[in-house]
């Protein structure tokens, strides 16, 4: 009962016993140079790196990927949204007047038509086939290795890359 006891004092001690680390107290006139200083010039300061960022670490393709997938389908919307606003307030078939002109190349010319068809069929076949590639990992999970994810990537840009490209000339 004796070493219940002294085991129960010593759990006790130990749990309310608190360190304390040392801080570093700020007067209030160092307190306003540090907030002059950008993180940049302290690290300079003090012959330390900055850190790096997203603008040297390299993406993997499946990430990319992803992002475009969001990326078109938020293009889509958008196009979408502002082909309704023009309908709206352009009156009954202002959507369709507007895009009759951009098709016949009155305004433009060729380069206009083929970077309008294009602007179009990029998004919609990119975003089309990533949600059909996402419907396939869905029903076949054993699908999703690295390899394959990556591979599928590729095929995807290429695949939408080409399609676009051939619906230019339709």
């Amino acid at each position: 009962m004796a070493k219940i006891a002294q085991r129960s004092t010593t759990l006790t001690k130990a749990l309310t016993t608190t360190t304390t680390r040392s801080m570093t107290i700020l007067s209030s006139e160092s307190k306003e140079d540090f907030k002059k200083q950008n993180y940049s010039s302290r690290m300079a300061a003090s012959h330390r790196p900055v850190s790096p960022h997203v603008t040297i670490y390299s993406f993997p393709v499946c990430a990319l990927s992803s992002i475009t997938t969001r990326v078109t389908g938020c293009l889509l919307s958008f196009g979408s949204a502002g082909l309704g606003l023009v309908e709206i307030f352009g009156g009954n078939g202002a959507a369709l007047d507007v895009m009759s002109s951009i098709g016949s190349a009155e305004v433009g010319g060729g380069v206009l038509v083929a970077g309008a068809k294009f602007s179009v069929a990029f998004p919609f076949i990119y975003h089309y086939l990533g949600g059909c590639r996402h419907l396939v990992w869905d029903n076949s999970p054993e699908m999703l290795t690295n390899l394959g994810v990556e591979k599928a990537s590729y095929v995807l840009v290429g695949a939408s890359l080409l399609l676009s490209s051939a619906a230019v000339f339709v």
